[in-house]
């Protein structure tokens, strides 16, 4: 596996090894050792499921207690995964970083506690596939505003295309009002 440090304090771009053939392919998507040699010492309480349709935008996501570390890929189609990290302390506090992942290139992205997570599906539809290390506790769950102009994210929306979104998604909180972490 390759673990690629991004420009986001913590978080870190996983490139498994694949074997394949005329048959299929293998790959870990989940090496304890590995993981913890490559900084990421995670315990997983929950695994999430969800299929959505093209230019479904969900996020961005976060909850401000409870907060959870997440191991995120896709094992259909294509997505645009994106971080904003809310983290006071932290040195890439502001930014935000974007990556495709898809079932092709079998990227996978440890998103650490305190970002703001979210994702664009690029392709017909996508499986998105994710490990958590705490459960989900709805009323602790924020929507950051996935247009804010503030945190500059270009998303790959085609010209004249609005995401679909969920009420909640609509509504999200601006990054100058959404609660921070210490």
């Amino acid at each position: 596996m390759k673990f690629t440090n991004i420009p986001i304090a913590g978080a870190v771009l996983i490139e498994p090894q694949v074997f394949g053939d005329a048959r299929g392919f293998f790959m870990e998507t989940w090496q304890q050792e590995k993981f913890k040699a490559a900084g990421i010492d995670a315990t997983y309480v929950q695994d999430n499921h969800s299929r959505s349709s093209q230019w479904t935008l969900r996020g961005l996501h976060l909850q401000v207690q409870h907060a959870q570390g997440k191991l995120v890929r896709v094992t259909l189609g294509s997505v645009f995964d994106v971080v904003v990290d809310l983290r006071r302390s932290s040195p890439s506090y502001g930014a935000s970083w974007g990556v495709e992942l898809s079932a092709e290139n079998h990227r996978m992205l440890w998103v650490p506690p305190g970002l703001a997570h979210g994702i664009l599906i690029t392709s017909e539809s996508a499986d998105f596939l994710y490990k958590c290390t705490d459960f989900y506790h709805p009323e602790h769950e924020r929507t950051l505003a996935w247009d804010d102009p503030a945190l500059g994210i270009r998303w790959p929306l085609p010209t004249g295309v609005a995401p679909k979104l969920s009420a909640k998604d609509a509504r999200g909180a601006s990054f100058a009002e959404i609660e921070k972490f210490a």
